[in-house]
């Protein structure tokens, strides 16, 4: 697992996904491969209550050593709360992260996303690729 270098950058990528998790266990939301030679900056995560009638829990993570597909549970390593069993109400968001607390998501790590209510929260992620 190298750390790549920023300051030889080549390459910054903005991109931004979704993912709803049908489950209340963990799920990874934004994977690092192990060998990708890339760095991701985190700009923002948002958790969306979606359920419209009840407040869910929402806790998201940094995982070490367990990158692997969106939707996936995280194989290995361990998850180190960036906001933990945070309550959102029925019909409102969470910002989680955003640019004032941005995150260097390194190689061989990922984001992953736990809901107390199945499909309950919906997660968007922004941030930059940067080979």
């Amino acid at each position: 697992m190298a750390n790549p270098n920023i300051t030889n950058v080549t390459s910054i990528l903005g991109t931004t996904t979704y993912l709803t998790p049908s489950a209340t266990t963990a799920v990874v939301l934004l994977p690092n491969a192990a060998s990708s030679g890339q760095v991701f900056k985190i700009n923002q995560i948002v958790a969306a209550n979606v359920n419209g009638s009840a407040a869910v829990n929402t806790t998201v993570s940094i995982y070490s050593n367990g990158a692997v597909a969106q939707g996936s549970a995280p194989s290995g390593g361990t998850a180190y709360p960036v906001v933990s069993t945070v309550s959102v109400p029925a019909n409102a968001s969470l910002i989680a992260v955003d640019k004032t607390t941005a995150i260097y998501l390194m190689e061989g790590t990922s984001i992953t996303v736990t809901s107390g209510t199945a499909s309950g929260i919906t997660y968007s992620i922004s941030y930059e690729v940067i080979s």
